[in-house]
């Protein structure tokens, strides 16, 4: 038998059947027709929202890094709440534009922005956190060419990364941003031009749960900040500081305290170093604001014994939810939190059953030897934590079975 992670805090279930956004998930499969499905509640994207602002410092900005869900009417909801949306592509900034978001509340980060990509975001004010100095030249030379004075900011790789991180963004040799000794003297460059100097990106790692370690993260962030802007001798309109709030995904996984965070960057603020007093800071988070969310709900095909163990075949798997099979980053696998979905809160403690996919692959695992009640054809398996990188993350196409159905309730 192995553990799972913990289901998300609120999920409750009625007569039987587990409730997402007040409806029970045979409503929701009943709306799209069809599973497998991913369905994302709207109030709790909301409700998280309104949480991270309370325990945040007034001044701090909150931006949205559409990488995690794009989908679109996400993408709307989103919109509405936060006060800039993160991108990384040509075509992200296109799902920005249609959700309606203004063009001079993002900024497009990315190692690899080609040309066509550079001149999109020029054209529409997009602010670009510049990679390399080779990324600077071609961006002036489009905004030279456009007749526009591109909105250009500096994607510092720095000395350090976040500790506990799921993935490391800074520290040592990276293909993202500008090693911090080189910075000064491109900022000045990029201010000399006439461009428009629109300050540093920051992002040291990602997921992580420790507070203490994002807490630290960004104490050394403002101090490069601070330290940078001494050596440019410009002043810096704006610090992006990253993001990193990991969420539970994993058995012995705890929720971040960002109360905590939230009120040691206060603290921070309140002596920052010189130079910074009138600089706009922002936080850019993806999974911690839509990951508990949304719910994966698929349909058992087939139930198999094999040598003594039980194998739940689905009808979806690895091909819209990698990261549950184990195979987005992680070293060693865990199982992500599931649940029999029209039994949910079963009394019955289970026994030892693998959930599989419907792929020829044995990498297509959504969980393994957890304990789930008796489980028969055409039951609905519930996984947790599916509201980022899920349905965009995932190899949709591998085998020919398709998309999944996504509905925003």
């Amino acid at each position: 038998m192995k553990a799972m992670g913990p289901i998300p805090a609120g999920y409750v279930g009625r007569d039987g059947e587990l409730v997402i956004a007040g409806q029970p998930v045979s409503h929701w499969i009943a709306k799209a027709g069809e599973t497998p499905l991913f369905v994302y509640d709207s109030a709790r994207l909301t409700g998280r929202v309104a949480q991270l602002r309370a325990a945040m410092p007034q001044r701090l900005s909150i931006h949205y890094a559409i990488k995690a869900n794009p989908f679109a009417p996400v993408l709307r909801h989103m919109a509405g709440l936060v006060d800039g949306f993160d991108i990384a592509s040509g075509g992200e900034l296109a799902m920005a534009q249609e959700a309606g978001f203004p063009a001079d509340r993002i900024s497009f980060a990315g190692p690899g922005k080609d040309n066509r990509e550079l001149e999109a975001a020029i054209a529409a004010g997009v602010t670009i956190n510049l990679e390399s100095e080779g990324e600077m030249r071609r961006a002036l030379a489009t905004g030279e060419r456009l007749g526009v004075a591109p909105r250009l900011a500096i994607r510092v790789n720095p000395d350090f990364d976040l500790k506990g991180s799921g993935m490391k963004m800074g520290g040592g040799a990276k293909p993202f941003g500008i090693d911090a000794a080189r910075v000064p003297a491109l900022a000045r460059e990029i201010a000399d031009s006439g461009a428009q100097w629109r300050g540093f990106h920051i992002f040291a790692g990602s997921q992580a749960l420790s507070a203490d370690a994002v807490i630290e993260t960004q104490a050394q962030t403002l101090a490069l900040a601070g330290r940078l802007a001494e050596e440019t001798g410009i002043a810096l309109p704006h610090c992006n500081l990253g993001g990193g709030f990991g969420i539970p995904y994993f058995p012995g996984d705890e929720p971040l305290n960002i109360a905590a965070v939230g009120a040691a960057l206060g603290e921070a603020f309140d002596a920052l170093p010189d130079g910074l007093e009138e600089t706009h800071f922002a936080i850019e988070l993806g999974r911690w604001l839509v990951g508990e969310a949304g719910v994966y709900l698929t349909r058992v095909i087939d139930v198999k014994d094999s040598h003594g163990e039980i194998f739940v075949v689905v009808d979806g798997g690895l091909h819209h939810q990698l990261a549950a099979s184990g195979n987005f980053g992680t070293v060693v696998r865990r199982n992500y939190p599931v649940a029999v979905a029209n039994r949910f809160g079963d009394v019955d403690a289970g026994f030892a059953q693998s959930v599989v996919g419907r792929l020829c692959t044995p990498i297509d695992r959504l969980a393994e030897k957890v304990a789930l009640p008796p489980i028969s054809e055409g039951d609905l398996i519930a996984v947790f934590c599916a509201g980022a990188y899920g349905a965009s993350a995932s190899p949709a196409m591998f085998l020919g079975h398709g998309a999944a159905a996504e509905l925003l309730a």
